[in-house]
C-alpha cells in the first residue's frame, strides 16, 4: 500500500519544504485547502500557521497517529481536542537551545562589561576608564531548567559562575552543572541570591507572570533579568516599572508579552534594557535545522521507533 501523505501546514513555496521532496506530502496553506486535501494522513506537520488552521487540519484527519510542531513553545497552538486525544505531539525542543544559550551568555557579558557605557562613550568621543565585572564567581539563577536552561547552565558553568536552577519537579539525582535545584515554592529564595536571572520556562497557567512585582522586590538591586523563554512568564508592566526606577540593574529580553512591541510602549524608553526582536535563535540555518529534525523524527515514526520530544499535552511542554 502507498504511504499515506504528510499534511504540512505551511505557506506554499517555503524553501525548506524542498527537503520533503522524497516524502509523500500535501501542503496546506489555509483552511480552504483542506477541502481538497487527503483525509488519510497519519502525520500532521505544523511548520507554520495559527492554531485555528492546526485544529481544522487535526479534525479533518481521522487517521492521525502523530502531530509535530516546528516550535518549541506550544502555548499558542494547543487546543482541547488535541490535548484530550491519545495522539502523540512532539515539538522542536533542542533545535534552538544552543543559540538561546549563547544569547543569555551575551546578555550577561553585556552588563558585566558595561558595553552600554562603552557605546555611549564611543558615540561621544569620550575616553573614560572605569571598572568592569567578571562573570566568574557570580550567581545565575535559571527559571525553567529544561533543554534551554541546560544550554545556559553549560555556558555559565564554563565561565566559572555559580549556577542555581528552578524546576517544577527537581531531579532526585544531582547535576554537575548546577549547585542547587529549587522547586517553585522556593523561587524567592533562589532569586535573592542571583546576580543574573535567566527565564527559560514554557508558558503555562502556572508560569504566566511568575516573575512579577513580588519577585523583583526580592532581587538584588544589581540583578540583571534575561528572558529567552516566553514573554508573559515575566509581568512586563512590573518589569518596566523596576527598570525605570532603577530597582534592578537591567534586562536583556528576546521575548515580550505583546509582539511586536507597540511603538509607544514605555519599555522602549528604558535605558537599561537590551531589546532583541525575538531573533536570538534565528541563525542562518535555524529553519533548515528544524526541518532536519522533523525528517529524523519521521524516519523514527516509519520504523515504529520511539519519537523524541514527546510533549505532556496537559502540562503544555
Amino acid at each position: 500500500m502507498p504511504t499515506p501523505p504528510i499534511l504540512v501546514l505551511s505557506a506554499v513555496g517555503d524553501p525548506q519544504l524542498a527537503q520533503l521532496h522524497a516524502l509523500p506530502h500535501t501542503v496546506i496553506p489555509n483552511a480552504a485547502a483542506l477541502d481538497s486535501a487527503p483525509r488519510n494522513a497519519e502525520v500532521l506537520f505544523h511548520w507554520s500557521g495559527k492554531r485555528d488552521l492546526l485544529r481544522a487540519a487535526f479534525l479533518h484527519s481521522p487517521n492521525l497517529r502523530w502531530v509535530h510542531s516546528r516550535q518549541a513553545g506550544l502555548d499558542a497552538i494547543l487546543f482541547p481536542e488535541l490535548v484530550a486525544s491519545p495522539i502523540p505531539l512532539t515539538n522542536g525542543t533542542g533545535v534552538f537551545s544552543q543559540s538561546l544559550g549563547e544569547f543569555a551568555l551575551a546578555m550577561m557579558l553585556y552588563f558585566a562589561k558595561d558595553f552600554p557605557r562603552m557605546l555611549r562613550n564611543q558615540a561621544a568621543h569620550r575616553w573614560e576608564i572605569f571598572e568592569v565585572d567578571e562573570l566568574a564567581g557570580h550567581t545565575v539563577g535559571i527559571v525553567g531548567y529544561g533543554d534551554i536552561g541546560r544550554a545556559v547552565a553549560r555556558r555559565a558553568h564554563a565561565m566559572g559562575m555559580n549556577v542555581l536552577a528552578l524546576k517544577r519537579h527537581p531531579p532526585s539525582q544531582g547535576d554537575d552543572l548546577v549547585q542547587k535545584v529549587y522547586g517553585p515554592k522556593d523561587l524567592h529564595v533562589m532569586l535573592a541570591q542571583c546576580d543574573y536571572v535567566v527565564c527559560s520556562a514554557p508558558l503555562t497557567a502556572e508560569t504566566r507572570h511568575m516573575i512579577s512585582a513580588a519577585e523583583f522586590a526580592v532581587m538584588k538591586p544589581t540583578a540583571v533579568v534575561i528572558n529567552i523563554g516566553r514573554g508573559p512568564v515575566i509581568d512586563q508592566s512590573a518589569l518596566t516599572l523596576v527598570l525605570s526606577q532603577k530597582k534592578i540593574r537591567g534586562a536583556g529580553l528576546d521575548v515580550f508579552e505583546h509582539e511586536p512591541i507597540p511603538p509607544g510602549d514605555p519599555i522602549w524608553a528604558c535605558d537599561n534594557v537590551f531589546i532583541s526582536p525575538h531573533t536570538a535563535d534565528h541563525t542562518h540555518d535555524w529553519l533548515d535545522q528544524a526541518m532536519q529534525f522533523f525528517l529524523k523524527q519521521y524516519h523514527l515514526f516509519r520504523k515504529g521507533e520511539k519519537l523524541q520530544n514527546i510533549v505532556d499535552k496537559h502540562l503544555g511542554y
